[in-house]
């Protein structure tokens, strides 16, 4: 059975719909959730569904002390699921082709540094666009720079809202990045 770690900042709807996917799964199961904030949405998520949560700070996310973390756990596979800090190089290295992100838009577009949430949606909007999706991406030492593993996209109308456009970004992210991660364990 394949170990599942997921990272999240934030309210964790992408990370609920990982957990519920892997309970009944013989493939994998997500044995820990972590969080850079102590008030992330993700933590009550994680209390209800059962599954072990842990909060960090970005010093202990650089020095180390995760990585050391999700190794004792015996991790096969980080998921960052809106998730909002640099991974940094130790992590990066002491898990090659093991950590997987998931962009809110189609890179390479709209990636990089402050490129997360609604900003990318506004970005999406100014520029007009008449298409935005998701694309799921290995994690390497650069911003939303790792090699593509899957994109799909959705048509937008020109009166879209930007948080219309998250809306059905998000419907993507939560149909397709559990089935992703379950295709990249098998």
């Amino acid at each position: 059975m394949k170990r599942i770690a997921i990272l999240a900042s934030g309210s964790g709807t992408n990370a609920e719909k990982i957990i519920q996917y892997f309970n009944s799964s013989k493939i994998a199961s997500v044995v820990t959730v972590g969080t850079n904030k102590e008030d992330a949405g993700v933590i009550e998520r994680a209390k209800r569904l059962g599954v072990p949560h842990f909060t960090f700070n970005k010093k202990e996310l650089e020095n180390g002390s995760v990585k050391a973390l999700l190794m004792i756990n015996r991790v096969d596979l980080i998921v960052l699921a809106g998730f909002l800090l640099k991974i940094p190089d130790n992590l990066v290295q002491g898990f090659p082709r093991g950590i997987v992100n998931i962009h809110p838009a189609l890179l390479p577009k709209f990636g990089g540094k402050g490129m997360y949430g609604i900003n990318v949606h506004k970005a999406v909007k100014e520029s007009g666009e008449k298409q935005s999706g998701i694309t799921i991406h290995w994690v390497n030492e650069h911003y939303d720079d790792g090699e593509h593993i899957f994109q799909d996209r959705v048509d937008l109308s020109p009166g879209d809202t930007p948080e219309q456009i998250a809306a059905k970004v998000q419907e993507l992210e939560h149909k397709h990045y559990p089935k992703v991660i379950e295709n990249l364990l098998k």
